[in-house]
């Protein structure tokens, strides 16, 4: 999943960024407004985390700006200010939650994962495929309680598709939320990586396995296609 953080303050930012990596989302960050509002409108984010005192411009202002363009990206204000009208003044403009500093990151985290969660429709932080068990905060995949061994990548791809069960996600999707502006893809970086994912998911005696549906992407389903 990737995530795009706006804070100005830069040990703050450079915290929060590396704490989210460390969770294993694909991170995005600056400390400009402006910036903040183009890689907004540039690219596909499974959440936003704003500060709303920004230089150039304001955070509210670029929460404005993306709801005003239909863009639905779930965002989380983070700021100083706890003053009630500050607060309702964020959530009106279209925030979808609230956090003020200091703040504990596991809270944090914790936010982020239940805005990523309610924006996919899955209500708990698990979901079963099956006889395929994944755990979003834990990143953990399980076959009827064994322990499938993933990479990182492997896990978010595994979660990407996961969010979307029984939909297709095309090539382009998956890039768009496993890598971010700094990292550039080879053209099969993607068909890779799910043949990798595939092999894993058959060796451990999954029902649930990725179908390659052809000129669309790809989709977790019980079925196993044999076209790829």
């Amino acid at each position: 999943m990737r995530l795009l953080v706006i804070e100005d303050y830069e040990p703050i930012r450079t915290a929060v960024t590396t704490g989210l990596t460390e969770a294993g989302f694909v991170v995005d960050s600056t400390g400009d407004g402006e910036e903040g509002l183009w890689f907004a409108r540039d690219a596909v984010y499974d959440a936003i985390v704003l500060d709303l005192m920004l230089p150039k411009i304001d955070g509210l202002s670029i929460l404005k700006k993306i709801r005003s363009e239909k863009n639905c990206t779930p965002v989380l204000v983070l700021t100083a200010k706890d003053k009630l009208d500050q607060r309702v003044a964020g959530l009106d403009a279209g925030a979808d939650d609230y956090l003020v500093k200091p703040f504990a990151f596991r809270e944090l985290l914790a936010r982020i994962h239940a805005l990523v969660r309610r924006h996919y429709n899955v209500a708990r932080s698990a979901l079963s495929i099956d006889d395929l068990h994944i755990d979003f905060n834990a990143r953990q995949a399980t076959r009827s309680g064994a322990p499938i061994a993933l990479s990182a990548y492997e896990f978010s791809l595994l979660e990407a598709l996961a969010l979307n069960s029984g939909k297709v996600v095309s090539r382009s999707e998956l890039s768009a939320h496993l890598y971010g502006f700094n990292s550039e893809p080879n053209s099969n970086a993607i068909d890779v990586r799910i043949a990798q994912l595939r092999r894993k998911l058959h060796a451990a005696g999954c029902s649930a396995q990725i179908q390659t549906r052809r000129g669309m992407g790809y989709v977790l389903g019980r079925e196993v296609s044999c076209d790829q």
